[in-house]
Order: structure tokens, then C-alpha cells, then sequence
């Protein structure tokens, strides 16, 4: 409990000598209305498990193309045997088991034949086996080939459905495509950990939260790490009890803009160049960390959509212009 304290004794010292104050925002959500966020946490989640799943298929059909080619080159091999004996077959013309049995000279030349004849039709069953294994092997192949490319067409139609929703809830709070923020400088984050399937694990709000005395999920430490380890390390607050959005669930993180912790102006300067840089720097990670969205300077970023204007009303806390926000999967 003294880290807490701590940071409101130094908050209440900054307000007096007239400073910064370094406590998070004054609003209990992400901005817009309940029905707002929950549409637009439905479509991002929906967009990134489609994406998960289309990028499964597409692995999935390149394992199989290679299979594909495998069965196809040994069902060429297993047919130019078969070829080869039926050419032989026909050289040898209508000579009957039978015949060649009774054309034996002695018992053992009977038992010689005859063991003969039994190797030849084990070859002949073996191969014709053989080949219809093979035959079948690039039949399924095939069709599972074809399962995935079906597969792909249907995450990239549910894909597209929920970026209509994401834009369809924007535009009904006024939203419209936005210049947005993007660094092509930004550095790579370190991936955090994914189910086999590339799906995103589900987290609870169980690990101790560095910058409050709540919780917030692995994955919002990793992100918030990740940020710290990428320098940038000014004031955030992460957890917060009460009210709607991702805080009270521990997957959003604010991070202030100013050097002194989140003051009541709009970023300007190095304060806005930062939030910039820290925008573009979870947007450019988003599939690495897990990223459902981000709020910066009156625009969201949402993975299928972009950059799109967003703003809440109010002063720079509402309009997201003195911090970044980060929500998590």
C-alpha cells in the first residue's frame, strides 16, 4: 500500500507547486458510450480470430501443397512400376501359372516354379496396392487443399464483416479515416506467447499491476514491458477499479504524454512527438503483443480498420490528447 500513497503524496506536492499532477486520467472509460466500446472490443477480437484462423489456413495449405507434391511424385514412381509390369506381363504372353508348373522337369523344378510364382504375385499385389494407396493419398490431398481455400474465403468474409461493424459503430459516433500515427523507425517488440493454434490465450486480471496496487493480465506486463524496454518510460497507469473500458479488467494501460506524468493540456512539442512515437510503436506490434486498440489525439487505431477519428467530450483526459491508450486482447 505505500507505493500507492507514494504516488499520491507526490501528486498532491506537483498540484501545489503548481506542476503536473501524475494521476491517470479523470474518466472512468476510453471514451464514447458502454454500447460503443462493446462493439468495438466485438470487432476487434473478431477481426484478430479471424485473422488467427486465416493465417492457420494458409499454413496449413502450404504443408499440404508440399504434401501434395510428395504423394503426386510417388504415385508417379509406384505407376511406371506397375507399367513395367504389365509390359512384362505382355512379353511373356499367355503362359498360365499352370502351365509353367507342368512344364516343371523334376519335383524340385516343380517347388522352384513354384515358389516363383508365389514371389511374383506377392510383387504384383504389393505394387497394385501401392498404387491405389498413392492414388487415394492425392485425392485426399486435394480435397483438403481445397477445405483450406474454402476456409480462407470464409475468415476473409467474416473479416471484412467485422471492420463493417467497427467503422458502422464509428461512423455512429461520428468517426471517419484518419491520417493516424506511424513510425516506420519503430522498433520490433518481443511477441508475446500465443496458443499452438496462434490464438491469444485467455488472461485474468491476477498479476500485480507496476504502476498501481491492482492487477492487469500477463500480456498488458508484457506490452507495458516492452514499451519500458523501447524507452519509452514516462509516467502510466494501468489498472483502475470501477467503471466501464479495459482498466478494471487490467487489459489498458494509460500512458502520459508529458515528462511530469498526465497533465490537463493537450500534448505539444516533444510531449506530442512522444505520444506519437508510442502510438505508432503499438501499432506497428499490435499482432506481436496482442493489441485490441489504441487512443491517441482524438483517433482509434483498430486492427482491420486503421487509424479512424475518435474522441470523447471534454478536456484533453476525454479526448485522449495528453495520453495514449492502450487496450489488450
Amino acid at each position: 500500500m505505500l507505493r500507492p500513497l507514494a504516488v499520491a503524496l507526490v501528486a498532491a506536492v506537483t498540484v501545489a507547486l503548481g506542476g503536473p499532477a501524475l494521476a491517470a486520467p479523470n474518466t472512468d472509460d476510453e471514451g464514447g458510450t458502454k454500447t460503443l466500446r462493446a462493439a468495438l472490443e466485438a470487432a476487434a477480437k473478431g477481426h484478430v480470430e479471424a485473422k488467427a484462423k486465416l493465417d492457420n489456413s494458409k499454413k496449413r495449405q502450404l504443408e499440404l501443397s508440399l504434401e501434395l507434391r510428395r504423394v503426386e511424385d510417388e504415385l508417379a514412381v509406384v505407376s511406371n512400376q506397375v507399367a513395367a509390369l504389365a509390359a512384362q506381363s505382355y512379353r511373356i504372353g499367355r503362359l498360365t501359372p499352370v502351365a509353367m508348373l507342368l512344364n516343371s522337369a523334376s519335383p524340385d523344378d516343380f517347388m522352384e516354379r513354384a515358389s516363383a510364382l508365389d514371389v511374383l504375385a506377392q510383387r504384383d499385389g504389393t505394387a497394385m496396392r501401392r498404387l491405389t494407396e498413392a492414388r487415394e493419398a492425392v485425392t485426399r490431398t486435394k480435397a483438403a487443399i481445397d477445405n483450406e481455400v474454402r476456409e480462407q474465403a470464409k475468415q476473409v468474409a467474416i473479416m471484412a464483416k467485422k471492420k463493417q461493424d467497427a467503422e458502422r459503430a464509428l461512423g455512429a459516433a461520428n468517426g471517419n479515416a484518419a491520417g493516424g500515427f506511424v513510425d516506420a523507425n519503430s522498433a520490433l517488440a518481443k511477441p508475446a506467447p500465443r496458443n499452438s493454434d496462434g490464438s491469444w490465450p485467455t488472461e485474468k486480471c491476477i498479476v500485480d499491476d507496476p504502476t498501481t496496487s491492482g492487477c492487469i493480465t500477463a500480456r498488458t506486463l508484457h506490452a507495458f514491458n516492452q514499451a519500458r524496454a523501447n524507452n519509452f518510460k514516462r509516467y502510466a497507469s494501468c489498472h483502475r477499479s470501477g467503471g466501464g473500458g479495459e482498466h478494471p479488467k487490467g487489459r489498458a494501460c494509460d500512458f502520459a504524454a508529458a515528462t511530469g506524468g498526465f497533465e490537463n493540456v493537450n500534448a505539444t512539442g516533444d510531449d506530442k512527438e512522444y505520444g506519437d512515437r508510442l502510438a505508432a510503436f503499438f501499432v506497428k506490434n499490435a499482432s506481436r503483443l496482442g493489441v485490441m486498440y489504441v487512443i491517441w489525439y482524438r483517433e482509434i487505431w483498430m486492427p482491420g480498420t486503421g487509424w479512424e477519428s475518435y474522441s470523447g467530450s471534454g478536456g484533453p483526459a476525454a479526448t485522449h490528447t495528453n495520453h495514449v491508450h492502450l487496450s489488450m486482447l
